[in-house]
């Protein structure tokens, strides 16, 4: 606005810089200063007169206005001095004084021609060098419809001392000590651009001035200078290439007409051009500016409803000695649309008071804007992308990244304000950076509650979609709302890319890309809290990509055997869309960050024993030559407050680190906390899992549970527990579970028969008691069979029994007999090859009619179904009765 009537001929800023400056060849005269006279707005009107005052003892071009001058001043001289002498004739000799004064006048007269005629370019040279303007004051006096006035005040110099030859300095301290002083008349300074057309940009009216040209004389000088702009499209073009950095250069063109005159003698009217190049640090950049305060609030508009309102702060610097009291100003704020070459998009009107700028004080300014509604393009997806306009520049600002608004003069809320200022401003646009903020630890609090797990189906394909856990939560999270934040709003959906982390490891990623309904209350600041925001939506099934199999199996072993609550941390970009008095409109990737308990019931005691798995209700489905299909029922229990859908897992049956077979679960639903009558399936299939080694494995794990030692078996996950999930079943793996092998069938038959070493001893009793036939030869077992639904075979048996080591007798026995489920069976009667004359066959004898403890080893077949396997067996403390 002030650069087109004042910024070539009155801004202070420019004196540090030194602008090139080229004599234009169709000057009349050769300015001795053109930096000073068309370089800055103060130095044009006090520069000029002090170079003319050079030029009347200097300068060249003023040879025909100040030759006339001079000889006319000789010739009246002359005159007179010939009037009188024919007068007074005789009295010539007594006059002597009179004649060495007019010699001395004009030999004074000569010395000035020639200072100012004969030698220009030392003149110029001097003036260059020695001029010294310092301005101390510029002030606008008022706006006027046609220009401003406006008060330069400033100190004028001539110091010699800056001149480099001392040819110069000397002839130029000489000339100016017998010119003393260079007096200007009221005169008109016009301003163009070369490079833009010649276009005039301002006309400057210079009132009279008079400067003392002697070295170091200071002459004050106060002057009141009118202004008017010029044309208004090369202003506009000039401020564009400046805003759009393309103003490498500028090129001034000035043209004057100066009257000028030195004490007595009138130098004619000058026409004076010159030629000023600035470049580099000469041309000015925005001033500094930070934002002080920032409110944004609601509004109501007459007869338009409610809109929002912006209250800005800013603290501008100010370098220079301006005093100036501006006008009412509007403007329109602008953002960027989806490529550069679109045009700006307006989304409010901004206005400002009456402002008073004081030299080099910081200007402090209050800007009001007003956003009456969103425009469509402001909230429209560019084409190709799923992002506005507004994603692009709050993405940019919630990101901490500089944003850019532009700044479009409009018109002015007052009427006072001058139309040439408006319509100046009108056509400028002014990008403005706008600082941009993180938003860390804006979510204050982040949790989850109701979580559920959905594992992938047996059929779904690794890799796709449909592999991924998904997770069912209510998801609350506490935002804090930024302090310049002053207006409700509503949150209506979410939606987030969301990064779990573990001990600031990555565990995978939550996709969240799905909109989810979500409410929001707001909640007052209280003690040292801000004013927050509480959203709560809840999440259906939204998938879990783990990409890291370690951090998974750390995070599991923490949660199992650790003693602390596991801390997930989770940061994620988050989409929101909100109500607002404007409408609705989303916001994209603001970003979040919170930490997720995972918690356990027993407060993290107990490693996975707290699972406290029992198998019960077993029986069997199929059997085959090698394996048996049985089905369990598994009572356990969930330390954690998560449930889970398990559509599918098949977990491996160990012992001692070999396959045996495996074991399956479908459609099960986990709950927190105790879990009954979970139906399974297994598979005992050792020579199929682990060959022929597996089998004897086998052979002897069974054989051992029979004879009622303490077996364990071992559950562990593989790649194709979830078949769709390898990486799960693999990181699980390190996680092996031993049980306790499940006790299939014992039924308390409440037989007097039944001697156990121990009323406590639950484990299995293949043979519970036994009978003894002396005289026949022939014993029968009351037998416990393990399974409660299916028939157990007893196809080939060698057994010898024993009293505290002494064999009793021995048996074998090739006939198949079954042993019926559901309870104690009783064998057919044996036949029994007994040890006559040893010590256990005394015993025997001894216990005619009583009862004898006895202990028993065996090779057993057996066969359920089509499945068939030898066993051994070793029994102690078995009852036997003994009869005749």
């Amino acid at each position: 606005m002030a650069d087109t009537p004042w910024g070539s001929t009155a801004t202070p800023s420019p004196r540090p810089a030194s602008p090139t400056h080229t004599p234009s060849k169709s000057s009349t005269r050769d300015s001795p200063h053109p930096e000073d006279d068309l370089t800055t707005t103060e130095e044009t009107p006090l520069l000029s007169p002090d170079e003319r005052e050079d030029d009347d003892d200097e300068d060249a071009n003023d040879r025909p206005s100040r030759s006339q001058a001079v000889w006319s001043l000789l010739h009246s001289l002359g005159g007179r001095r010939s009037a009188a002498a024919e007068e007074h004739r005789g009295k010539l000799k007594r006059r002597w004084p009179s004649v060495i004064a007019l010699l001395l006048l004009c030999a004074a007269v000569v010395i000035i021609m020639i200072l100012g005629f004969l030698v220009p370019e030392a003149v110029q040279e001097y003036t260059n060098q020695a001029v010294v303007f310092q301005p101390t004051g510029l002030r606008f006096e008022s706006f006027n419809p046609d220009g401003v006035a406006v008060r330069v005040e400033g100190d004028f110099t001539m110091d010699a001392s800056k001149v480099q030859r001392k040819s110069v300095r000397d002839f130029g301290r000489f000339g100016t000590w017998i010119a003393k002083e260079v007096e200007s008349g009221e005169s008109s300074v016009e301003v163009a651009l070369p490079d833009y057309g010649n276009a005039v940009i301002g006309t400057a009216i210079i009132p009279p001035i008079k400067v003392s040209i002697r070295n170091g004389r200071t002459t004050h000088i106060k002057l009141v200078a009118n202004l008017h702009p010029g044309s208004m499209d090369g202003v506009r073009d000039i401020a564009n290439d400046w805003i759009t950095g393309k103003l490498g250069a500028l090129r001034l063109q000035g043209k004057a007409n100066v009257p000028l005159k030195s004490g007595i003698i009138h130098l004619g009217t000058q026409k004076i051009e010159e030629a000023l190049v600035f470049e580099g640090n000469a041309i000015p950049a925005l001033p500094e500016y930070k934002i002080a305060r920032l409110n944004v609030h609601e509004v109501d508009l007459p007869g338009t409803g409610t809109g929002m309102a912006a209250d800005v702060s800013l603290v501008v610097v100010n370098d220079y000695p301006l005093d100036i009291m501006i006008p009412p100003l509007g403007f329109g704020i602008l953002v960027g649309n989806c490529m550069p070459s679109d045009p700006y998009i307006m989304v409010a009107d901004a206005e400002t008071s009456f402002l008073h700028i004081a030299p080099y004080r910081d200007l402090e300014l209050n800007v009001s804007g007003i956003v009456r509604q969103l425009p469509e393009a402001l909230t429209t997806a560019c084409p190709g992308s799923k992002k506005s306009p507004l994603d692009l520049l709050v993405g940019d600002y919630i990101h901490g990244d500089d944003t850019t608004i532009y700044v479009r003069g409009s018109d002015s809320p007052s009427l006072d304000t001058p139309k040439w200022i408006t319509d100046l401003m009108a056509d400028i646009t002014v990008p403005v950076p706008f600082p941009g903020r993180t938003f860390e630890g804006l979510v204050r609090n982040f949790s989850l509650t109701d979580v559920h797990f959905h594992l992938p189906g047996f059929f779904a394909e690794p890799d796709s979609p449909e592999a991924r856990p998904r997770i069912s939560a209510k998801i609350k999270a506490l935002v804090g709302l930024p302090e310049e934040m002053n207006f409700p709003l509503a949150v209506d959906r979410v939606r987030a890319e969301t990064d779990v982390f573990y001990k600031d490891k990555k565990l995978g990623n939550l996709d969240l890309s799905k909109w989810q309904a979500a409410n929001s209350t707001r909640t007052e600041a209280h003690d040292d809290d801000a004013p927050g925001l509480l959203v709560e939506s809840e999440v259906k099934e939204a998938p879990l990509e783990i990409t890291d199999e370690d951090v998974f199996s750390e995070v599991v072993q923490a949660l199992l055997f650790g003693n602390k609550t596991v801390m997930l941390s989770v940061k994620a970009d988050v989409d929101v869309e909100m109500a607002t008095s404007l409408g609705m409109f989303k916001v994209r990737r603001i970003p979040a960050q919170g930490v997720v308990p995972v918690k356990r019931k027993d407060g993290g005691k107990g490693g996975l024993a707290h699972l406290a798995p029992k198998v019960g209700g077993l029986r069997i489905l199929d059997t085959t030559e090698s394996s048996l299909t049985l089905e369990a029922l598994v009572n356990f229990t969930n330390p954690t407050d998560y449930s889970a859908t398990v559509p599918y897992a098949d977990i491996n049956l160990l012992t001692n680190g070999t396959v045996l077979g495996h074991v399956t679960a479908r459609d099960i639903k986990v709950k927190p906390g105790n879990n009954t009558n979970v139906v399974v399936q297994a598979v005992w299939d050792p020579l199929s899992a682990s060959g022929e080694e597996g089998r004897a494995v086998g052979r002897e794990l069974l054989s051992q549970y029979i004879s009622g030692f303490n077996t364990t078996l071992t559950l562990r996950t593989h790649a194709n527990t979830i078949p769709a999930q390898p990486a799960l079943g693999r990181a699980l793996a390190d996680l092996p579970l031993k049980l306790p092998t499940p006790r299939l069938h014992n039924p308390s038959s409440g037989d007097d028969d039944d001697d156990n070493d121990s009323p406590d001893d639950k484990a299995p009793h293949f043979i519970r008691s036994a009978t003894m036939h002396l005289l026949t030869s022939t014993a029968t077992f009351t037998l416990l069979s393990p399974l409660s639904t299916t028939t157990l075979y007893i196809t080939h048996l060698n057994a010898t029994a024993y009293y505290h080591s002494h064999p009793v007798g021995r048996i074998v026995h090739d006939c198949t007999f079954p042993v019926p489920p559901g309870g104690p069976a009783t064998s057919p009667r044996l036949p029994v090859q007994w040890s006559i004359g040893g010590v256990g066959y005394d015993a025997v004898k001894r216990a005619l009619g009583g009862r004898l403890k006895l202990g028993a080893k065996a090779e057993v077949g057996v066969r359920v179904g089509r499945w068939e396997e030898e066993v051994w067996f070793l029994g102690k403390g078995i009852g036997a009765g003994i009869r005749l």
